[in-house]
């Protein structure tokens, strides 16, 4: 699985057999999901533009090969929240800077109030996003791991998060209770305002793209444990691509999340918060007028006015 692919322009060096999105992880190449994505990935040619939620500072290469591979016109026109909330502050829709609301299931707003009571950048989140279920196994090695680095975490524990019997809900309040001290639970959180958060100095997650972007634009660094579809590839990127972050991909051991929110809280805490610093920097400047996000929305609205004619 640590075998490097060579077959990926630009990739030859990092990409290995492990970072390929988990519907390309078979061994048998017949696989119906495996021949759905190829299928898929096919017709896209067909596209007369392709419309991506990244931007070009962030993915310009990889970028580059869609257009010469694929489909030569790409609109990258991400991180797409980043540019509503940009674009709502220009025309002064909202008349405030509070992020837009893209969450999926109802907020408990009162792990706001707890962070508001921490340290800056003392509290790691921890959110395995809206579809990951973990085992009541790995839910546990990741709360000894997260209890034994000392450091406070504001996690969340979907009640669909633990898979079998039970489920979270049988184990949510024994842990809350148990963490008291240094640790919140909640069920569901405003999760653009944790990442904006003060006191949020790191974010434990899923590698999901929108958690990605939102990690990013926050400038806020990452350990990421993946678990389906790109969330494989995503987290590869954030480790040795973009040096944002760690990745924990296929390892669910208490001792490793030990050791790695205390790298990326306190060993590599600085490195890791320029690099965040420095990429936030770019990802708004890209949505702002000027930044290349901006212009291809402009450009993207033209087009398709120009098509209505």
């Amino acid at each position: 699985m640590d075998k490097l692919i060579k077959g990926v322009p630009g990739m030859e060096s990092f990409l290995r057999f492990r970072d390929l999105p988990s519907f390309f992880r078979v061994s048998d190449t017949t696989d119906p999901l495996l021949q759905m994505m190829v299928q898929v990935t096919q017709q896209s040619r067909r596209a007369q533009a392709l419309i991506l939620n990244t931007f070009e500072d962030l993915e310009g290469p990889t970028v580059s090969n869609i257009q010469s591979k694929c489909c030569p016109i790409v609109y990258t026109i991400g991180p797409l929240h980043a540019l509503l909330n940009a674009r709502l502050m220009t025309n002064n829709i909202n008349g405030s800077k509070d992020p837009s609301s893209n969450s999926l299931f109802d907020v408990d707003r009162s792990c706001i109030t707890w962070l508001d009571s921490q340290q800056p950048k003392s509290v790691i989140y921890v959110s395995f996003g809206s579809l990951t279920t973990v085992t009541k196994h790995d839910l546990l090695e990741f709360w000894h791991g997260l209890v034994n680095s000392e450091k406070r975490f504001l996690w969340i524990i979907r009640p669909d998060l633990v898979a079998g019997e039970g489920g979270a809900g049988s184990v949510q309040a024994e842990l809350a209770e148990m963490t008291r001290e240094r640790g919140y639970i909640v069920g569901w959180a405003p999760q653009e305002e944790v990442l904006a958060h003060p006191a949020v100095g790191g974010f434990l997650t899923h590698s999901g793209w929108n958690s990605t972007l939102e990690s990013i634009v926050a400038g806020v660094p990452m350990i990421c444990w993946p678990y389906l579809a790109d969330q494989q590839i995503n987290s590869r990127f954030v480790s040795q691509v973009w040096k944002l972050g760690l990745d924990m991909k296929d390892v669910c051991d208490r001792k490793v999340v030990e050791k790695m929110v205390n790298d990326l809280m306190v060993e590599k805490r600085e490195e890791f918060a320029r690099s965040a610093a420095k990429m936030a920097r770019v990802a708004e400047k890209s949505v702002n007028e000027g930044g290349s996000s901006y212009f291809n929305l402009e450009l993207l609205i033209e087009d398709i006015r120009l098509t209505r004619k």
